[in-house]
């Protein structure tokens, strides 16, 4: 064992000594780098799927435009109150949508004075033109163009009809789709109120009266203006990959620092372990010194019989005294002084420590001649606790 440790010893030496003539000999290792590819240098805003909601609230005036081919028709245009609620979001600065709703009386001249009631639903696209060209969430006035599908409900017409159903009779009401084009101005007043002032054109087929003749496209102009509440604000998250530019670099130097003082290290072991081998270390065979025997085997009152319970311990001694034919034994066998006479408990010592002895020669096959036998009695007690000294104990000769 002792020469094993001398050979590994020389061995370090010796490969410090080649990583000391190694540091003297010119390494040369071919860097690997990393290249990075040019990130443009642009700003990037996005809404969050929380951000840049809004409710918008208004009211204004309409104006429909129809039959304007008869005689003195449309000359007089009636505007009527319009009324209107939208809800939407910005997906960006300046890309958003709207669900809008608008509704009211209408009022136009077919040579004689014509009136109906009417509700309007539109999904409309919107684009702030001042945000698509530099975003700025605090601006004060705006510029949105939109334009929008819908669909609208006419009813109560008082006026001259020639649409009929399928009973074969004038309607009563209609389902028409416009499209619609329109502009909103809106000015700041608050990170979550604006005022909005917008004007809409929406264009109907000539049966949205429930009069078709001539023209073949009836418009109504609504003018409206209101508030816009911006629930959770009207700010937008930003990023420039060219912020984290430099850090990545920094990094990527790190790494190919690193990659160079790997390659160096390993380049400078593979010298030292072809110039200095090591001599090749024979395994020796260690023997293994025989474990201490600590075993008894306890005894009920007044008896020498071993119980089953104690015969595990006995079967654990006949096992090493197999595996170590080297080795003997000491059978000590002892008593309680508080049962019995000293002269009698000399017996029962002898009479335990020898039916020990007797099962590991008849049962398990050890030879006497490794067993010794020795009694105390009570005249010797191994344990404070008298109880405790109804047993036999075993030793090593």
């Amino acid at each position: 064992m002792k020469k094993s440790l001398f050979l590994l010893g020389a061995c370090g030496a010796m490969f410090m000594a080649a990583q000391s003539a190694n540091a003297q000999e010119a390494v040369v290792v071919e860097e690997q780098v990393v290249a990075v590819e040019e990130v443009p240098c642009h700003t990037h805003s996005y809404s969050t799927s929380r951000d840049n909601w809004f409710i918008q609230i208004g009211g204004g005036i309409n104006s429909a435009f129809m039959e304007n081919y008869l005689p003195g028709g449309d000359k007089k245009h009636h505007m009527t109150v319009a009324y209107n609620f939208a809800f939407g979001k910005w997906f960006s600065p300046y890309i958003g949508w709207r669900l809008s709703f608008l509704g009211g009386p209408l009022h136009w001249d077919n040579g004689e004075f014509s009136k109906a009631k009417y509700v309007n639903a539109n999904l409309d696209f919107m684009w702030d033109m001042f945000n698509s060209h530099k975003v700025n969430s605090r601006r004060v006035f705006s510029i949105i163009p939109f334009v929008g599908l819908g669909g609208t409900f006419a009813w109560d017409f008082k006026a001259e009809r020639n649409v009929v159903g399928k009973d074969g009779k004038p309607k009563s009401n209609s389902w028409t789709l416009p499209v619609s084009a329109g502009l909103q101005l809106r000015f700041r007043l608050s990170k979550y109120v604006d005022f909005f002032a917008e004007g809409r054109a929406q264009f109907y087929g000539d049966n949205f009266n429930n009069y078709a003749y001539g023209q073949p496209i009836d418009i109504n102009i609504t003018a409206i203006g209101g508030f816009i509440f911006n629930i959770g604000g009207s700010d937008f998250k930003s990023y420039n990959p060219c912020d984290y530019v430099g850090y990545i670099n920094s990094l990527n130097n790190q790494v190919n620092d690193l990659r160079g003082e790997l390659a160096t290290t390993a380049a400078a072991l593979a010298a030292a372990e072809a110039q200095l081998p090591c001599p090749e270390v024979q395994p020796q065979e260690v023997v293994s010194a025989a474990a201490p025997l600590l075993s008894t085997v306890r005894f009920r009152i007044n008896s020498s019989k071993i119980s089953n319970e104690e015969q595990v311990n006995v079967y654990n001694v006949a096992e090493w005294l197999k595996q170590n034919p080297q080795q003997s034994i000491t059978i000590t066998g002892y008593a309680d002084k508080d049962t019995g006479s000293s002269a009698y408990n000399m017996g029962l010592s002898q009479r335990r420590a020898e039916a020990v002895k007797a099962m590991l020669t008849k049962d398990y096959g050890i030879s006497a001649d490794r067993i010794t036998v020795k009694y105390e009695g009570s005249d010797v007690q191994p344990y404070s606790t008298n109880d405790w000294n109804r047993i036999a104990i075993f030793s090593n000769k």
